[in-house]
């Protein structure tokens, strides 16, 4: 591995640290106090890639190994989410209640592999995972991604649950 990057400086590897084994990912998933989400609000964002676990909840654990159905995981995504962190008006598609929105195609949403850009202050590098299968995001009512492109709006806002 430490040859191939010597060799080229470009070259991206994966080493999953903790988490590896399928069965004890699914038991952590499945406990009544697990919460299916990740961020370090961006603080390691040319080191690791937790960006993906969304899409790959959705294309392995519900599509693949069956394990969980389409509408179980979307809530463990969104109002799982929201509710543990006292965010009252998201999470469901109900009147009165915000809502972002990710429009996908369940059969071919997955995560694509991470890429390196240096599009950071002073061209450091930071590592996308982009994914396949998402049609949209809508953000406040307003497109921010349409078919994996950026539509240059930026609608979000800060959340504070009702403890901050």
């Amino acid at each position: 591995m430490l040859d191939l990057m010597v060799e080229d400086a470009d070259q991206l590897f994966i080493q999953p640290l903790v988490n590896e084994t399928p069965e004890d990912v699914l038991g952590m998933l499945q406990h009544p106090r697990t919460l299916a989400t990740f961020s370090d609000s961006g603080a390691h964002v040319c080191q690791e890639m937790g960006s993906s676990l969304q899409t790959h909840l959705l294309s392995y654990w519900v599509r693949k190994r069956e394990m969980f159905t389409l509408e179980e995981a979307v809530r463990m995504v969104t109002f799982d989410n929201a509710s543990a962190f006292e965010l009252n008006d998201l999470g469901l598609l109900r009147p009165g209640y915000r809502a972002d929105l990710v429009v996908f195609d369940e059969a071919a949403i997955k995560p694509k592999l991470p890429t390196v850009e240096a599009d950071l202050p002073g061209g450091s590098r930071r590592l996308v995972q982009k994914a396949e299968g998402i049609d949209a995001t809508v953000v406040n009512g307003v497109p921010t991604f349409l078919d994996g492109e950026s539509t240059g709006h930026y609608p979000g806002q800060l959340l504070k649950g009702q403890r901050h």
